[in-house]
């Protein structure tokens, strides 16, 4: 099943991604950013509803030089109190949040239309590609503004070692497929509130003919192949 999913992901096709039990439990819709267009980032609005992000390999974070925003809230606080008083530090299921910034393509208008969001993660990612190819030349604040319409995550320095939440798990699928490790995800939202509970994600797949994987495979599968 993974290297099914693997050639869907090379394909340019969307996947889900369940995380896993006693953690957030939720699924996700996983796609490679390069490939993302407009009628993804509907189908994820209408069929997912949660929040549209783009998860980085740290590599591409730390070439972007794009922080952790707790970290930047600890760094602010100092002069903005408010900040120290809405630390992060109660969540359930983690230790801390990979959000980081959000941004806008400069050709972007609002930032928030379908065309606007898939612009700006596909230009993205392709500045993520120049990057990890050895390209020097800054055009990250050049290209994109902030505050923005997309979420950018930062993954885990060790990936898959300490922490196993759907950014670093869709990242390291990029990996393992061979793309550019950026990668678009967003959560399924259920009817009464919640989560899309599992059988109604996995139900939701297998009527659509969408490869649906769950976080503990993708792990032992990238143990074998990449060696941690």
């Amino acid at each position: 099943m993974i290297e099914k999913a693997l050639r869907e992901l090379k394909a340019g096709r969307l996947i889900l991604v369940y995380d896993g039990d006693g953690r957030e439990e939720e699924t996700d819709f996983v796609i490679a950013s390069r490939f993302i267009r407009p009628e993804h980032i509907r189908i994820m609005r209408k069929d997912g509803g949660g929040l549209i992000c783009v998860a980085l390999h740290p590599l591409i974070a730390d070439k972007l030089g794009i922080p952790f925003i707790v970290d930047v809230w600890k760094y602010a606080s100092r002069k903005y109190r408010v900040f120290k008083y809405l630390e992060a530090n109660d969540i359930p299921y983690d230790e801390k949040s990979s959000f980081s910034i959000t941004v806008n393509h400069r050709r972007t208008f609002t930032g928030i239309t379908d065309n606007d969001r898939a612009l700006t993660i596909r230009e993205l990612a392709n500045l993520a590609d120049k990057l990890l190819n050895g390209y020097k030349e800054d055009e990250f604040g050049k290209n994109f503004r902030s505050p923005g319409h997309v979420t950018l995550l930062r993954a885990s320095e060790g990936l898959l070692e300490d922490r196993r939440g759907h950014t670093e798990l869709s990242v390291a699928l990029m990996q393992m497929a061979g793309l550019t490790p950026v990668a678009t995800i967003c959560e399924m939202m259920g009817d009464d509130g919640n989560s899309l509970d599992y059988k109604e994600a996995l139900r939701y797949a297998q009527e659509r003919g969408i490869t649906f994987l769950e976080g503990r495979d993708i792990v032992e599968y990238y143990r074998k192949n990449i060696g941690r």
